[in-house]
């Protein structure tokens, strides 16, 4: 695990939860399915959250000394940290973009930050939803091909299990080429950021359920009826819910937002 050493000392980010870890002292193996009787420990407890006094109940080894035996999750674990090491530059970049160009522009909410929310591979693609202070958009990433010929502000529609959903091309130069299908813009109606990270999650689940395509199938008529659900009484805004957004479907773009998902300077005050 750490070069000669070989044992666990710490390294949470490196073994998943199914990982079976062996006492490099009297090879005494610890299995998360079937957890520790001894220390009271239910079965299903990954290594990784055991008590940070736990040690080996045959020779009181230190946790830090033990080995990855096996691990049945370790594709996964690898495949997690190869999509993170895509979407940690597209949150750098946006980061940048928020510390930049929008951190005073009044429709920006402060309660929120950039993060990239249901990442997954997707038809050669990576998908997620990007969430900031100012927008929340489903994002298409290349996974290994060159997308630096993307037209900005090129538009096309995207089919999945739920409906098609129109994309807008563009290029930035720290991550390249991406699509972007706007979801909401701007963010005064969510209160903080687990509820917009709950709204996330929930499009991306109703993204791939075919319950939820529109009998036309058209992108028009499926954000024309989310905006209307979605539409604020005049004495107060609003925050979505969760039925919103999965019988809804997405919402249209913001007029005033670029392709890059910026506000234009025509609709700022």
């Amino acid at each position: 695990m750490s070069g000669f050493e070989g044992s666990f000392l710490g390294a949470k980010d490196r073994i998943s939860p199914q990982a079976i870890m062996e006492c490099k002292i009297c090879w005494t193996p610890y299995d998360p399915a079937q957890g520790d009787d001894f220390r009271q420990v239910e079965p299903g407890t990954p290594f990784t959250d055991l008590p940070h006094d736990w040690s080996c109940p045959t020779c009181s080894g230190d946790k830090s000394q033990f080995m990855v035996l096996s691990d049945a999750g370790a594709d996964a674990l690898r495949e997690a940290a190869r999509v993170k090491a895509v979407t940690d530059r597209l949150v750098a970049d946006f980061t940048e973009v928020f510390h930049g160009k929008m951190r005073d522009v009044p429709i920006v909410n402060k309660a929120l930050k950039v993060q990239a929310v249901g990442f997954r591979a997707h038809q050669g693609n990576l998908l997620g939803v990007l969430v900031s202070q100012w927008f929340m958009n489903l994002i298409l990433l290349p996974d290994g091909d060159d997308w630096s010929d993307l037209i900005a502000g090129e538009k096309e529609v995207i089919d999945f299990p739920s409906g098609a959903y129109e994309f807008i091309q563009n290029t930035r130069e720290q991550i390249g080429g991406y699509k972007a299908c706007s979801l909401f813009s701007p963010m005064g109606q969510f209160k903080d950021q687990a509820s917009a990270v709950e709204v996330a999650e929930a499009v991306m689940r109703a993204l791939f359920d075919p319950a939820h395509r529109a009998g036309t199938d058209r992108a028009t008529d499926i954000r024309a009826a989310r905006e209307a659900e979605l539409a604020p009484p005049p004495e107060a805004p609003a925050a979505p819910t969760r039925r919103a957004v999965v019988t809804g479907a997405l919402s249209q773009a913001h007029p005033g937002v670029g392709a890059d998902g910026c506000w234009t300077q025509a609709t700022l005050p």
